[in-house]
Parts: C-alpha cells; structure tokens; sequence
C-alpha cells in the first residue's frame, strides 16, 4: 500500500514539473523529496491520527459526490432513452401533410416514399381533437383515424394491446380502442358504449347542435406514455374520415430504419417531384418540449452534484491548513536546511492533489460499477425490503434503468480534478510564507 501511494505521489510530483533532489526509497525507485514528504504527512502516525482522518473523509466526500454524479447521470441517461423508445414505438418519425386545398391520393405518395432507402414504412393516418363521456364524466381525447394493417408496420401499437386486437377497428362499425390511463379514469371495459364530441358544433336550421357519435369499446392499449395511455384513442381511418367530414387521409406517418437519419430522408422526400405542396415534420419537433425539459433537468442535476464535489473538494483546504498548521516546525527546519519556499509550496500542493486525486480515482471507478449494475443493486434492495421503488400502478416505467456514457464521465473526472487541484493552492501558498524565525523561536 505504502509503494502504491509513492508511485502515485511520484506520478503527481512529475507531472507539476517537480524536480530537484531525490531520496532512494525502499520500494527500489528514485521519488522526488517533494513528494516523499507529502506522503510522509499524509500517512497516519502516532501524533497525526487526526489529520490522517481527515484526509480520508476528504477522500471518501470526494469519492461519494463523483460516485453520486456518475450514477444519477447515467439513470438520467437511461429514463430519456426509455422516454425515446417508448415514444418512438408510439410516434411516427416523419409526418407528411399537404398545404393544398384539393385532396391527395396519399396511397400513390405513400408507395413512392416506400421506394426510398431510408424508408420502412408508410401507414395513412387522420387526427383530431374530441371530448369522451361517459356516465357523466367527460374528458378531452386526442382521436386517431388509422388503418390497422398498415399501423402495424409504423408503431407498436399492435404491440400494446392488453385487451383485444387492432384489427378489431373494422371499417363502419364505429369501434376504438382506449388507453388504460383512460380506461381506469373513466372505468371502462371492452364491451361499453362511449360518445365521443366533437368540438365543431353541427349547423342546422334549429340552430347549432353538438356533433356527437357513439363508439363501441373493443380494446385497451398501454403504451408507457402518459401522452397516449391517458388522453388518446384510436378508431378506423374511414370512421374518422366520417366524423370530420374528411374526403381522405390527412397525410402520413412514416417509419424510418434509422430514427435519427431523419434530415437525409427529409431532403429525399421533399425532392421528389410534385412535393412542393409538401409538409414534412420529424419526431424531434413534435416532441421537442419533452427532451428539452430533459436535457434542462439533467444539466441543472449536473450542476447541483458537481457543486457537491466541490463541497467536498474543498475540504481539503481545512485539511491542509490544519497539516500547515501542525508541521510548521518541520517547514522552518526544512527552509533552514536549504528548501526554497516554491519547493514548500509543491509538498503541500502534491499532498492535496494526491488526496483529491485518490477520491476522483475511488469515485470514478465505484460509480462506473454501480451504473453498470444499478438495476441488479435495486432490484436486491426491493427483495430485501420488501417495497417497489417505483411502484408499477403509480409510474408507468416501473424499474430504474441507466446508461452509461464515455463523455459523462469524462466530463464529470475532469471537472473534479479541477477543483481537486484548485484547493490545495491556498494552503501550500501559506505554507510557503512560514518564516523560520518566528516558528522557531519557541522551539
């Protein structure tokens, strides 16, 4: 252990330009003097227990607030990716709409964008906006016309299905499918009746009467968004093309193979011939508020943990003032010998860097691990306390889920052997002002 840390002492000296005399050490190599004596200081001795305890506790803060940051980083990581993915199951990667009046033969546009390599799927769809009642409660829904067989191909939808099958939504018999959210709210079962109303009132020559149609329950879906699970239902597209007084589709949803190519299949789309009267919106538009309130919330979690980092790293100022204050005598012994003041200030400076350097390795290190193996410690936790973290009638993503990322933790090491290296500067820089006279006089 003692060899250990006179090589790291050694590696952190080198590495600040410490040169001068060197001292023969039992391990069989040559260290710097400077290093050699903070290691001295930082070992336990008989008159040191304090100081040495200390140093530890500024080691472990430093090692707990990395550990800490890498961790709540990746499971951050980890509930975007699974937000990503369970909208993306839901969400089509490109929408193409028209801005012409007159109505498009969508299927002909469909089987064009079909032919394009970036492509996987084309299915048309029709949304709108409705109220749901029910036995006196009412809640707005967000009604999507689609075609079963070709929905399968662009969401998971199918997928998804608790109770009954899409194909159930057959042309004509005003069926739909509801999410759970939705379902439990309203206490429906396949089997019930709903109405749905419309917002556009009907104009008669009595005066305005509310648009309403009465829907058979014949599904119920849950996506793992509260988007969908609680505020959307899905019916025919001819049925929805009949309640909105639609001549057709209102454009297309389409599937890509790669989700995040979607500025190469934008410009492919868009130069076809006859698509100057087309619209094309990606997922990341649609959704842009979402990942932006994540991306914000992550930054801002970032900033709090690193702050306890700093916290921690700037223990080590009281920790080297009091070593400062404790070896004052050896200091001005050590100036009477011959040691310049720039050389005081490099012992007390190796000895907080290797402090702090030892935390951000120790840190480092555990919170790669527990990112690496946080569902499995979770899931030993939940065993052995009996209770859900996140309980599965509450949350819709009901275990913790993490990613690993090489620049998060890059970023997180590097910003900790900053402050790790900026808080030993003060406390060396005094003691390098020692004046031998004066701590000697008393001696």
């Amino acid at each position: 252990m003692a060899r250990t840390f006179i090589v790291c002492a050694s590696l952190v000296g080198g590495l600040f330009g410490i040169a001068g005399s060197a001292r023969y050490t039992p391990a069989g190599m040559f260290t710097p003097i400077e290093s050699f004596i903070a290691w001295r200081y930082t070992r336990s001795r008989r008159r040191t227990h304090l100081v040495s305890f200390i140093a530890a506790t500024s080691i472990s803060g430093v090692a707990l607030g990395i550990m800490a940051l890498i961790t709540i980083l990746s499971i951050m990581n980890g509930f975007e990716r699974e937000m990503r993915e369970r909208l993306l199951g839901m969400t089509a990667h490109l929408e193409i709409n028209s801005t012409a009046k007159t109505p498009q033969d969508w299927s002909s546009i469909g089987a064009e964008v079909e032919a394009l390599e970036a492509v996987a799927a084309w299915a048309p769809y029709i949304e709108g906006q409705a109220m749901l009642a029910e036995a006196g409660n009412v809640q707005g829904v967000a009604v999507h016309g689609i075609e079963p067989a070709r929905e399968a191909n662009v969401s998971v939808l199918a997928a998804r299905m608790q109770i009954g099958q899409l194909e159930a939504l057959a042309p004509g018999r005003f069926n739909v499918i509801i999410g759970r959210g939705l379902a439990d709210s309203l206490r429906l079962t396949p089997g019930d009746d709903v109405t749905l109303i419309l917002a556009e009132p009907l104009r008669t020559a009595t005066g305005m009467l509310p648009r309403l149609k009465r829907f058979h329950v014949v599904g119920i879906f849950e996506a793992g968004v509260q988007e969908y699970d609680t505020a959307s239902v899905f019916i025919h597209l001819d049925d929805a093309a009949r309640m909105f007084r639609r001549a057709g589709a209102q454009g297309l949803h389409i599937t890509l193979h790669d989700p995040f190519a979607i500025a190469a299949a934008r410009g492919a789309i868009l130069q076809r011939p006859g698509a100057q009267n087309l619209v094309v919106q990606d997922w990341t538009t649609r959704h842009a508020s979402l990942f932006r309130a994540l991306e914000t919330e992550k930054i801002v979690m970032f900033v709090i943990l690193l702050l306890s980092v700093g916290v921690a790293a700037f223990n080590l100022v009281s920790t080297l003032v009091m070593v400062v204050a404790e070896k004052h005598t050896e200091i001005a012994i050590l100036q009477t010998l011959g040691m310049t003041p720039p050389r005081i200030l490099r012992i007390f400076f190796t000895q907080g860097a290797l402090i702090g350097l030892t935390g951000v390795v120790v840190g480092g290190t555990a919170g790669i691990w527990l990112a690496r193996h946080i569902e499995n410690v979770i899931a030993w936790i939940e065993e052995a306390f009996h209770f859900k973290i996140l309980a599965p009638d509450v949350y819709y993503i009901s275990h913790i889920p993490a990613q690993l990322e090489a620049t998060d933790v890059f970023v997180t090491l590097g910003c900790a052997v900053v402050l790790c290296l900026i808080a030993p500067l003060y406390p060396a820089w005094i003691a390098s002002r020692t004046r031998p006279a004066e701590a000697l006089r008393y001696e």
